[in-house]
């Protein structure tokens, strides 16, 4: 499994974004006080474009550089981060990147719907991680004995999977158009013939 230079420098670039993607918060009209971040859609891009090794590798780049200390995480970095409610989507972001990568890096043809099932099987990964965890950790990490599932799935997952969903069609829109022009320059992948 060794990597060439070209393959490290998509796998930090991919890391970067999702880190960058951190601090990009965009309202919501409908609930201002709930933002959302642009992770998810790099993590998503790492997949398809990378393919399951590469994308997969960016994001345990990405969890890996935050659990050391450097703040890439929304509200730091450190170790001490596997505590916070919201790590759980972080670790889904691994299994995300890797799951796409597995279904769209060998792709014939590529669609819209091939490339938007699984970009939504991603997100159904990251939420299926992360709101069980934020629910675990809330619940018996900071002893409020009260918090129910429900209240993990209003906090964690109702006021972000409409713009997730809107991102995903973002992402499956512009895969359609990018991936022929990369595996023509042979940035990406191969063409399958």
């Amino acid at each position: 499994m060794k990597l060439n230079t070209r393959d490290m420098i998509l796998v930090a670039l991919f890391a970067a974004l999702t880190a960058i993607g951190a601090f990009i918060k965009i309202y919501n009209p409908f609930n201002p006080l709930v933002p959302f971040t642009l992770q998810f859609l790099f993590c998503a891009y790492a997949g398809v474009l990378l393919g399951t090794r590469l994308g997969f590798y960016s994001q345990i780049l990405y969890v890996g550089v935050g659990l050391l200390g450097i703040p890439v995480f929304t509200k730091g970095g450190g170790f001490g981060y596997i505590f916070e409610p919201t790590f759980g989507y972080l670790l889904g972001f691994i299994f995300c990147a890797l799951i796409i990568g597995k279904l769209t890096e060998k792709l014939e043809k590529v669609t819209f719907i091939r490339i938007f099932i699984p970009v939504i099987i991603g997100l159904l990964i990251v939420y299926g991680l992360g709101v069980p965890y934020l629910y675990m950790i809330v619940k018996h990490y900071f002893g409020k004995a009260t918090f129910t599932f429900s209240a993990a799935l209003a906090a964690g997952f109702i006021p972000y999977i409409l713009p997730d969903i809107v991102l995903s069609i973002l992402i499956s829109i512009t895969a359609v158009k990018i991936i022929p022009i990369l595996r023509r320059t042979g940035y990406v992948g191969r063409i399958r013939r």
